[in-house]
């Protein structure tokens, strides 16, 4: 008798964490990976951590590689892309991309974990020497091996997003370089609340980052086939190197010639479950939508903490279990220098589009007792629904210390927690972690002071 076979199309985060649960579940099963690049199950978290040099070889990234997987039963193919499927045939076909061979693999269940790409705009220049994107590991790599060798002076970094960030602080605070970063937003980190991304401004500044918003990036400027500049709609900004962090978009162009559902911003549709409305085809990670714990409705968010319990429950659904992904939150965290930014789940455009009657409360404290060493400011935001006090968003911005307490905030709007059950919370208290009232507990009793009015 046939094994059943499932074919995973994606060789990171998704894509393994699910064939690898398939595995442990189901030994008889067959699971074949196709990979279009040559690293499997890495940390694309830590590429501006690599390009720091805070992380001394690209290989502390990978998590496993293709070899490992292979002793675990689990058939990876390495610089294979998949380049089309027939969901009625149940085959893919896939390009060996170093031998040139293309072939069909039939499968039984298909998971489709292809990941998210890049924002690249089409202007003039983008494709010069010395401009690069990092998504992958290849691109951080490669991003890498340009600093080292190359040696440049002055960066340009275009988006204000979370990678955009991250790039900045590895060049400004750990390489010492001139950094620019252009923003065509009022103000950096778009998933937060205006005030609070202009918290985070006022912090690129204050550590030497020179900071342009609201400019649009217009074209990269070429001498001899290397990028010199970057031209916005303002200004003429000098260059040796040019990194883009302008967000990424769900990678489901094969899906969508194959005819599968597409959802928000274009990210393959799935249940709670993982399955598509495809007979016999799965979806996790970053090109697949999920489910919005506060708004109660679909969205898509690319983060590896998402992608991973994706990739688990579709494993073991795969593998013939019964597991479900409720949702996310959008919950995350950021690091600019000694400076921390986090949020979790609605922001007060969202509650308003929504129709959510609602009222946030901000403070401001310190991240320990006042009198010990190390101590500093951070601001706190909470916004809650009115008239029940429900918690439904938070951010936070301060020096370290300041965003892990996020998770407390996350942790409320996962339980329905009001503002008064968050003031209740039992949290640890010593003078090196936390003033005797946390801060998050704080922004509660300010909500609940706004509540009564």
């Amino acid at each position: 008798m046939a094994k059943r076979r499932i074919v995973v199309v994606g060789g990171d985060a998704a894509g393994m964490s699910a064939a690898s649960q398939a595995r442990r579940l189901d030994r008889d099963l067959e699971i074949r990976v196709f990979e279009r690049g040559p690293h499997t199950s890495y940390s694309a978290c830590g590429i501006p951590y690599l390009v720091a040099g805070l992380v001394e070889d690209p290989s502390r990234l990978v998590a496993r590689t293709p070899e490992e997987f292979r002793e675990q039963g689990i058939h990876v193919s390495t610089r294979h892309e998949v380049t089309a499927l027939d969901p009625s045939c149940r085959r893919v076909t896939v390009h060996d991309l170093v031998g040139g061979r293309l072939f069909e693999e039939p499968y039984d269940d298909l998971l489709l974990a292809t990941g998210a790409t890049p924002l690249r705009p089409p202007v003039p220049g983008i494709d010069a020497a010395g401009v690069f994107g990092v998504s992958t590991l290849v691109s951080g790599v490669a991003l890498l091996r340009f600093v080292e060798e190359q040696r440049p002076r002055k960066v340009v970094v275009v988006g204000g997003g979370y990678i955009g960030l991250e790039i900045a602080e590895a060049f400004n605070c750990h390489r010492g370089l001139e950094v620019s970063l252009v923003e065509r937003a009022p103000q950096v980190m778009g998933t937060l609340d205006p005030d609070m991304g202009a918290l985070v401004s006022q912090a690129l500044r204050e550590v030497g980052i020179r900071l342009f918003l609201e400019e649009t990036l217009q074209r990269v400027e070429v001498r001899d086939g290397r990028a010199v500049g970057v031209r916005t709609d303002k200004r003429l900004l000098e260059a040796d190197l040019v990194v883009l962090g302008l967000g990424v978009v769900p990678q489901t162009e094969l899906a969508k010639r194959a005819g599968l559902a597409l959802g928000v911003r274009g990210a393959l549709v799935v249940d709670s479950r993982m399955r598509t409305p495809t007979a016999g085809i799965w979806g996790a990670g970053d090109c697949a939508q999920t489910f919005n714990l506060a708004s109660r409705r679909p969205f898509h968010v690319a983060l590896g903490t998402v992608a991973n319990k994706m990739g688990r429950v579709a494993g073991i659904n795969l593998a013939g279990g019964d597991a479900v992904f409720p949702g996310a939150l959008g919950t995350a965290v950021c690091k600019i220098c000694k400076y921390e930014a986090a949020r979790t789940g609605l922001l007060e455009r969202e509650l308003t589009e929504l129709g959510i009657p609602w009222t946030g409360a901000t403070i401001e404290e310190s991240t320990r007792a006042g009198y010990y060493p190390g101590a500093g400011d951070m601001t706190v935001k909470l916004l809650a629904e009115r008239p029940t006090g429900r918690i439904l968003g938070g951010q936070i911005v301060g020096i370290e210390g300041a965003a892990k307490r996020i998770d407390v905030v996350a942790s409320a709007i996962r339980g329905g927690f009001s503002a008064q059950d968050l003031v209740d919370l039992d949290l640890s208290y010593a003078p090196p972690f936390s003033p005797v009232w946390d801060p998050v507990q704080v922004a509660a009793r300010r909500l609940l002071s706004l509540l009564k009015d």
